[in-house]
């Protein structure tokens, strides 16, 4: 049941990162012009050109954050991660036995140390 569990679960994760591959992929091209932005704000020597180019940044942020479908997409990856992680994890419970003769044998030990 675990299993069936995981492929409805992976099976859900897949449809809506391969849905929200096109709004991921602009958040990509978005953090790639951010990147840019930030390098010219860096080299510009005048505060006209930090202005102009901190109000793109800012520009560039903003549609980022408006990119609610991307952020979907970003959690199925995170949920098939899960799923792909979980799949194969044998979960093996060790079985203790008890051994009658054991315990006599940890008395015995324990007497023998006290008689000396």
């Amino acid at each position: 049941m675990k299993k069936f569990g995981l492929f409805i679960l992976g099976l859900i994760a897949a449809v809506v990162l391969i849905a929200n591959l096109g709004p991921m992929m602009l958040m990509l091209l978005g953090l790639v012009i951010l990147y840019g932005v930030w390098k010219q704000v860096v080299k510009a020597t005048s505060s006209f050109k930090k202005a102009a180019f901190a109000v793109l940044g800012v520009i560039v942020i903003l549609s980022m954050i408006a990119n609610v479908p991307a952020f979907f997409g970003i959690l199925a990856a995170i949920a098939l991660y899960f799923v792909y992680t979980k799949w194969n994890d044998n979960d093996v419970k060790e079985i203790k036995t008890e051994d009658p003769f054991q315990n006599f044998e940890n008395q015995w030990t324990e007497l023998n140390k006290q008689s000396y």
